[in-house]
């Protein structure tokens, strides 16, 4: 059997040097063939620029710079309409991957059925303080899954076939945030999932202005987008009250460790009055009572208790 062009999109945007570092774990991939895309957009220095005297070998390259700012979403999106490959992988510009990330995928994808749709690999997450190794298992038919808030992967872990691509469409450029995992949500109708339970994708949250920092676009247009669009379909796996907690309960955490402790204790109660059976906003109410003076002892506790047990570790 002929083996499988693999398409890399990589969205962009005024990060050169991390650019040229995430291109260089494309290079130093074990498979071929690999096509990479990459989407400038629009980047003060040019990423064609930025990537000139980096020497790919038998990989080919194409540039794509948009002429406006549009957003990693849509970045990712021209990049996919862009390749050509039968599986397309993403590679955020300030991540990186393990040398046998690719194969690891392709060769996952040929051992499995052919409902498997969408591979991904566990992540090494690189802090300012340290590392955590998260490895999921989630497989197969994830929707339900999906649906009462369980995580699967982000974009740079991911490799998804192009046919599923094209019958669940594309990501959804509306969203600032949460944008993996609603599109995660829509492929899951097309297709089972498989992981690979090995940390081959390395995530760097050592700088400020990802994505996952900024709450309030979370609270104010993420979250109400991603009810309005999925809401029936929780309705439909009898999920509509975890499937609003889950979320509500995501806007919780995420609001305590940005510092806002006033919405950290509204959005508990009410994704507590949605399902009360949640553990985890109970836990964030009590901890956030007394703002920072009582969080932060909190939070040094529950990263101890996640840290000694499940499959997250240093």
């Amino acid at each position: 059997m002929e083996t499988p062009l693999v398409s890399v999109v990589v969205p962009t945007y005024n990060r050169p040097e991390k650019l040229r570092r995430a291109v260089e774990t494309v290079r130093a991939q074990t498979y071929r063939p690999i096509e990479l895309v990459v989407v400038d957009d629009h980047s003060a220095e040019p990423a064609a620029d930025a990537l000139d005297e980096i020497a790919l070998d038998d990989i080919s390259l194409t540039v794509i710079r948009h002429e406006q700012n549009r957003g990693g979403n849509a970045a990712r999106n021209t990049g996919i309409r862009e390749s050509t490959g039968g599986f397309v992988a993403f590679l955020d510009d300030d991540d990186r991957w393990e040398p046998a990330k690719i194969q690891r995928q392709v060769e996952t994808f040929e051992a499995s059925p052919d409902s498997v749709g969408f591979v991904y690999t566990g992540s090494r997450y690189v802090y300012d303080d340290g590392e955590r190794v998260i490895c999921n298992d989630l497989s197969g038919d994830v929707t339900r899954a999906i649906l009462e808030g369980a995580s699967v992967a982000e974009f740079s872990a991911v490799m998804v076939r192009a046919s599923v691509i094209e019958a669940a469409g594309l990501p959804d450029e509306r969203f600032p945030s949460w944008q993996d995992q609603e599109w995660f949500l829509r492929l899951s109708l097309h297709c089972a999932f498989a992981a690979v339970e090995e940390p081959l994708t390395i995530r760097h949250w050592d700088h400020p202005g990802r994505i996952g920092q900024n709450f309030q676009k979370r609270r104010d247009v993420s979250f109400p987008l991603f009810v309005e669009k999925h809401r029936d379909l929780a309705a439909e796996y009898d999920l509509e009250q975890r499937f609003v907690a889950s979320l509500l309960e995501t806007l919780v955490i995420d609001a305590a460790q940005n510092g806002y402790y006033g919405d950290a204790r509204r959005l508990a109660v009410r994704a507590i009055r949605t399902d009360p059976t949640l553990p985890t906003p109970w836990l964030y109410l009590l901890s956030c009572l007394g703002g920072r003076v009582t969080y932060r002892p909190a939070q040094r506790l529950m990263a101890l208790v996640q840290s000694s047990g499940g499959r997250d570790g240093d």
